[in-house]
């Protein structure tokens, strides 16, 4: 078994606009997540993803809400979707949930706050430890949007 791709993503200033074109990507390479914000981000994230692009729907839905098992994207605020299919796991959350390794690829979303930055640290070490090579975008630089 392959193992899990990790990148992060530095200095994202604004999250969920950041992740809804992050997802659009993910959506074009046909590919399913589970997406985990802060609780304070979901409904945000939720709305955003229906009407950031007239162009593009990203079907999603919300644990806890009905139709994950249906939907390509799934949106927690931690808890773990019902479903074990998805390939990407896009973290926005301070920790590594137990079940990151059953995913093809892991996106660490990581903002500018010093906090936030100080827990992306201590992740990247923890990815470090347990052997996995890791990739850095920062997203500061121009040609790193997503």
């Amino acid at each position: 078994m392959p193992m899990t791709e990790v990148a992060f993503h530095f200095n994202v200033p604004a999250r969920v606009p950041y992740l809804c074109r992050l997802l659009r990507k993910v959506a074009a390479a046909g590919k399913t997540a589970w997406v985990r914000v802060p609780a304070d981000e979901l409904f945000a994230l939720d709305q955003a993803l229906w009407t950031f692009s007239q162009e593009d729907f990203l079907p999603h839905a919300v644990v806890g809400q009905g139709e994950e098992r249906h939907s390509p994207f799934v949106l927690s605020d931690g808890p773990v979707p019902q479903r074990a299919d998805l390939q990407v796991l896009v973290n926005g959350l301070a920790d590594i949930p137990p079940e990151f390794s059953r995913h093809e690829r892991v996106l660490e979303i990581v903002g500018t706050a010093d906090e936030e930055r100080a827990q992306a640290r201590q992740r990247w070490r923890q990815y470090t430890q347990w052997g996995y090579t890791l990739a850095r975008h920062d997203v500061a630089d121009p040609g790193a949007r997503a």
